[in-house]
Order: C-alpha cells, then sequence, then structure tokens
C-alpha cells in the first residue's frame, strides 16, 4: 500500500506541475466543462489507472475515473474562489493557502483510493 500511494504522489506532483505547463489548461480550469480543465484532469486519471495497474488493482478503471471527477471538481472549486475572491500569488497569503489545501485535498483523494483499492 505505501508504495502505491508514493507513486500516487509521484504521478500527482508530475501531473499538476510539468505537465500543467500550457495556458490553455491552467489558465481555464475555472470554467466548467473547458477542455483545458478537462485534459488536467485526464491527465490525472490516466497517471492514476497507470499507477493502480502496476499494482496489479482489479477495476483500476474505475479508480481512474473517480480521480478524474473529484481532481475535476477540486481545481474548478480552487479557480473560482481565487478569482472570486481576486486572490493572487502576489496580493494575498490566502492564495497560497488555498493552494495548500487543494493539494491537501489531492492527497487525501489518494489515501482513500488507497484505502478503498486495497480493501478487496
Amino acid at each position: 500500500m505505501f508504495e502505491a500511494l508514493l507513486w500516487l504522489f509521484i504521478k500527482h506532483f508530475i501531473c499538476d506541475f510539468p505537465l500543467q505547463a500550457y495556458p490553455w489548461i491552467y489558465l481555464n480550469k475555472g470554467r466548467y466543462g473547458h477542455p483545458g480543465g478537462l485534459a488536467h484532469a485526464a491527465i490525472h486519471a490516466i497517471g492514476t489507472f497507470i499507477v493502480l495497474t502496476f499494482f496489479q488493482i482489479n477495476a483500476a478503471w474505475m479508480f481512474a475515473l473517480a480521480d478524474f471527477a473529484i481532481h475535476y471538481h477540486i481545481d474548478w472549486a480552487k479557480m473560482n474562489t481565487n478569482r472570486k475572491f481576486n486572490l493572487k500569488p502576489d496580493n494575498s497569503e490566502w492564495f497560497w493557502i488555498l493552494l495548500g489545501f487543494d493539494q491537501l485535498l489531492h492527497h487525501l483523494t489518494y489515501f482513500g483510493i488507497i484505502r478503498v483499492a486495497f480493501s478487496h
């Protein structure tokens, strides 16, 4: 379990930072249904599927779909909260608190996935 969780954390870093280098992705995650946000969540889902398949988790595709939906909505909510309160890296410590909360929610998602995946 620990190794699978570790790889999900590594996957998260890769998908959330280096693979999100395109403005059409990171600028549009707050627009519900925009291809940029959907692509970002799909990249995460593919990564989750790869990790869970490597660890021979049954129904890895279902966990990947759950990760897709959860990741998409966490990011959408974060982006809309930033927009609503005009939170930016250089004008508010709340931007950074919200970013940290976003990351916490993503990591809690992985704890939940691993808990359920390894309990069967």
